[in-house]
């Protein structure tokens, strides 16, 4: 999105709000989970298991704002099972329990990705036969599942199955390990091993680059459609689609209309929907913070009221508690080269709330009832 372009459609969504930002966190005292519960949906946060423990304020937080929680890394196989078949699920089980003493829901991310796994597992599944890559596949979604029935009622089953940049034709990603050991069937088999292991989960399939105006997004939407033809096709028993939406407003534009229509034709699968790892990376924004809160808030608006005004949208979960512990204040591609960080979240580094606060409660507040959610 060309600088001048993203500050006047910017300029423009903020004219439209019924309140100053500061006026608005004066007025609502409620927590970000009560202006979702009103819907019938839900907000929530991936959480670290080391901060819950340790920092009273980022502990706090969580508590006041949030209604569902996703682990930021306790469930990812590369920390759970370090060696084949020995399990450490304490950081998961610490947040699982945090969440069910302040009567929260939540997801387990993830099951099946391509990333993140223990360093013995891809030489295993390369150089096992077909029953043995399929067993060590199901192996995690037996275990991670079992242990959480009934506490964690939504799981990432399968995340992250697309790049269309790796070149296959049907925009696969076709570096993961799954794939290479066996092919888009792993899908199919991740999703019906989940179900059998607990039927009354909700199973997701999630990705990121779904969102923007831009060639990569319309190949990775195109993409995914494709892929749930495919899926419906062979009846897998998929639930709900997880949109990232890991958003960079100064690096790409944003299409109400285009996200609308991509967001319609997915419920249309009759598909329930979560925005799952949201944040907003504000490198490339003015170096004034508060203009750049006013700018990331305006941009934030406008992708909520899409995704809320869809019946089919569940509920809406941060990647991160506060700026401070935000990834993108540490990755290389999105962190300030200055030091500063990144003000991508609704709290900032003394978890105070900012105007992205504010976005996210207006556009909860101006969202119609959810369809098929119990929050």
């Amino acid at each position: 999105m060309r600088r001048r372009d993203f500050l006047a459609a910017a300029a423009g969504l903020a004219a439209c709000s019924p309140l100053p930002p500061s006026v608005a966190r004066e007025v609502s005292r409620e927590s970000l989970a009560e202006h979702a519960r009103r819907s019938g949906r839900y907000f929530g946060m991936a959480v670290k298991s080391r901060l819950l423990r340790e920092d009273k304020g980022y502990r706090a937080a969580v508590a006041r704002e949030s209604n569902i929680l996703v682990q930021e890394y306790e469930l990812k196989r590369g920390t759970t099972e370090p060696k084949p078949g020995q399990y450490d699920f304490s950081g998961a089980d610490q947040i699982i329990d945090f969440a069910q003493a302040h009567g929260m829901r939540a997801r387990g991310h993830t099951l099946v990705w391509y990333a993140a796994n223990p360093p013995w597992l891809e030489p295993a599944v390369m150089q096992a036969g077909p029953k043995d890559q399929r067993r060590l596949m199901t192996s995690y979604i037996d275990t991670a599942m079992r242990r959480y029935a009934g506490r964690i009622t939504e799981w990432d089953v399968v995340n992250e199955t697309l790049e269309p940049n790796e070149g296959r034709a049907d925009g696969m990603r076709a570096e993961s390990l799954w794939m290479k050991a066996m092919g888009e069937q792993y899908i199919d088999l991740a999703f019906r091993r989940a179900r059998k292991v607990d039927p009354a989960a909700t199973l997701y399939l999630a990705d990121f680059g779904l969102e923007h105006d831009s060639p990569r997004c319309e190949r990775r939407r195109t993409a995914m459609l494709k892929l749930l033809d495919r899926l419906m096709s062979r009846n897998v028993p998929l639930d709900a689609i997880g949109i990232q939406g890991h958003l960079k407003p100064y690096k790409e534009p944003f299409n109400q209309r285009q996200f609308a229509d991509f967001l319609h034709t997915l419920s249309g699968y009759g598909l329930k929907l979560a925005v799952t790892e949201f944040d907003i990376a504000d490198r490339g924004g003015p170096p004034s913070p508060e203009k750049r809160d006013r700018e990331v808030a305006s941009f934030a608006k406008a992708f909520l009221d899409v995704a809320l005004d869809n019946p089919a949208m569940q509920s809406v979960l941060c990647w991160g508690v506060s700026d401070k512990d935000s990834w993108l204040s540490k990755y290389p591609e999105y962190k300030w080269p200055d030091g500063q960080l990144s003000r991508g979240l609704p709290l900032d580094g003394n978890m105070a709330r900012k105007p992205f606060w504010d976005a996210i409660a207006s556009a909860f507040d101006a969202a119609p009832p959810v369809r098929g959610n119990n929050a």
